[in-house]
């Protein structure tokens, strides 16, 4: 076979697999280009009734539970959850939400799983990360997607029960960049021999069971591990800014022995495996985005009509009531999307990669964004640790514990930057796919010509509605009230998106891709984009038991985000990019050192990368 019809094949496979990619679309790639598809989160899919009656009777066990015999403050002040507690969760069933009840589980859907993490999330978010933790990216996860049917039985039972999972990844030289990865697993007989040392492994210090990623040859496989094992040490527990209870250590491995039938899916898929694991393991961290926003309207609420300055309650005051009126229509987006995204994971007939990405970016920045202004309107008070307010006889309300705690989510699972990256590839690729040779500066005039039929056969279906706008939801949006000027607003800003990216892959080409301050608005106001989707669909089907209420959060929020997307729709032309980027140049070349004069550097003298030596193993068991 010949270069060139190598070539060709490979292309007919790209175009028979982006025709597949059209007859599943999903809300979100379609929103990038340019193509509002209501229909496809509207309504939101319903769930059984049976699930649904099991979910609730949880959410309230686990409430019952919470408010009974978890006391949130001696979490934070001794830096643990007690062994009482991980035992009590575990009698419910909370390690085990989304595991099958075939295996040992309660089968519940995406949807109450993560009303239980925004509720535990809201008391404790500590405790919230041990739980998803475990089950978003931990064991249950990839075995159940990727898992053999013998792993499953031998590991998801033990999941349910209790013992806990961690995932292991990243590495003190690899954080984004996997295809640096120095853990190794080398084949022996039936087993791997694994060797490396991981980095923050939250639920590590405690966890039964790991999913380690290890090189095998050139390629990344994923193994099931035994935290028993001989051969493996926890060097040490990390302490961070917040989350001060979570189990997060440095996990050694020599010459750790591993059966090969631990070994999940194949040899080389565990990027992919990692990759499609995240797609849900994102759901988990709206949830507790959304639980801490909900508790800061209520905090909010309670203290500014409490306090009072110059003859009126604070939030009387208009400087303080546009703060409140932000967190309360925020908390109530961020659990419409949260809420969308697990009904569409529990549907299973959407495809929820871009969906996931947006919900987990969009909920950390916001979410960090609503503490930081409860901490504001709180003042001193909000600046002082709830410990230090309850000694002195007052509330101890913990708004700057749950600042720092929620911090952390713009770095989970994917930093902001990181995700913007990642959202850039699934949904703008789809532009650059159809394009192909036709922004390659090197392409031949052939190649140019084949690439100008493939984009006209991609596009052909949605350009009519990329430049007119022809053809929208049957009926309009009438059923959405006075929500509908808001959706014309997604559908007409959705298409104009698409523009700025077409245009922007024309006039940049292929170094487009290195245009990342430009492709990181162009994500943002996506996220804003399905949020406000998320938001109006979500009042819509609140209204019938709750009247204008939900219309009227909602409503606000969206006049809130249409300025924000009007900004970033003009920061896309109009910005300070090639100025920073070559000022941050001459910066790292130490052209501006007179700036860091007459400082001190209070840092302990160390390494910037380094790998903790030997020590004792300050692992511990639950018991």
């Amino acid at each position: 076979m010949t270069q060139q019809t190598r070539y060709e094949e490979s292309r007919a496979v790209g175009e028979q697999a982006r025709e597949r990619e059209w007859a599943r679309p999903s809300f979100g790639k379609q929103l990038f280009l340019g193509d509002f598809r209501l229909e496809l989160v509207h309504p939101a899919p319903a769930l059984p009734d049976e699930a649904a009656k099991r979910g609730e009777e949880f959410v309230r066990a686990v409430r019952h539970f919470l408010d009974g015999h978890v006391d949130p403050a001696l979490i934070e002040r001794t830096g643990q959850i007690p062994d009482d507690v991980v035992k009590g969760l575990a009698g419910l069933g909370a390690f085990g939400i989304t595991i099958a009840e075939e295996y040992g589980g309660l089968g519940l859907p995406y949807l109450y799983y993560c009303r239980a993490l925004m509720l535990v999330g809201s008391y404790s978010p500590a405790l919230a990360t041990l739980l998803s933790a475990h089950q978003s990216i931990g064991v249950p996860q990839p075995l159940k997607l990727f898992g053999t049917e013998e792993q499953k039985r031998a590991f998801l039972p033990r999941c349910a029960r209790g013992e806990i999972s961690a995932f292991l990844l990243t590495e003190p030289d690899v954080g984004s960049d996997p295809a640096r990865l120095a853990t190794t697993a080398v084949r022996d007989g039936d087993d791997y021999v694994l060797d490396g040392v991981k980095l923050w492994t939250t639920n590590g210090v405690i966890a039964d069971l790991l999913v380690v990623m290890a090189r095998t040859g050139k390629k990344i496989s994923a193994f099931v591990v035994e935290a028993d094992s001989p051969g493996i040490t926890v060097r040490r527990r990390n302490t961070f800014m917040g989350l001060r209870g979570i189990e997060n250590g440095v996990t050694e491995f020599s010459g750790v022995r591993v059966p090969a039938k631990n070994l999940i899916g194949r040899e080389g898929d565990g990027l992919r495996i990692a990759l499609t694991t995240l797609n849900t393991g994102r759901l988990s961290l709206p949830a507790t985005c959304a639980g801490n926003a909900k508790w800061a309207v209520r905090i909010a609420r309670e203290w500014s009509n409490a306090r009072v300055q110059w003859g009126h309650a604070v939030g009387r005051h208009e400087a303080v009531a546009t703060k409140i009126a932000f967190i309360a229509a925020t908390a109530y987006a961020l659990e419409a999307v949260m809420e969308l995204n697990c009904r569409l994971a529990d549907d299973k007939r959407n495809d929820i990669r871009i969906e996931a990405a947006l919900g987990k970016l969009y909920a950390s920045e916001m979410g960090c964004r609503v503490l930081d202004e409860l901490v504001q309107i709180r003042g001193g008070r909000g600046y002082e640790s709830a410990e230090s307010l309850a000694a002195r006889g007052e509330r101890g309300v913990p708004a700057e514990q749950m600042l720092r705690d929620s911090r952390i989510n713009r770095i989970f699972e994917g930093s902001t930057e990181i995700m913007h990256l990642a959202i850039t590839r699934e949904a703008v690729d789809a532009h650059l796919s159809a394009a192909g040779e036709l922004i390659n500066p090197d392409a031949s005039r052939q190649e140019r010509a084949q690439a100008v039929k493939r984009a006209g056969r991609f596009y052909a279906r949605w350009l009519p509605t990329l430049v007119a706008g022809a053809g929208t939801l049957p009926g309009g949006y009438a059923a959405f009230g006075p929500l509908a000027a808001h959706l014309r607003f997604v559908e007409r800003t959705s298409r104009k998106l698409a523009r700025s990216t077409f245009y922007a892959m024309s006039r940049w080409q292929g170094r487009l891709e290195h245009r990342q301050a430009f492709l990181g608005r162009v994500v943002d106001i996506g996220a804003e984009l399905f949020a406000m989707t998320a938001v109006c669909v979500k009042a819509e089907g609140d209204s019938a038991d709750l009247g204008r209420r939900p219309y009227e959060l909602a409503d606000t929020f969206c006049h809130q985000a249409r300025l924000r997307v009007d900004t970033l729709l003009d920061r896309l032309w109009h910005n300070t990019d090639a100025r920073d980027a070559r000022l941050a140049g001459y910066v790292l070349e130490g052209r501006y050192d007179f700036v860091e004069e007459g400082v001190l550097d209070p840092s302990i003298d160390g390494p910037w990368i380094g790998t903790p030596e030997g020590g004792e193993n300050v692992r511990r068991k639950i018991t």
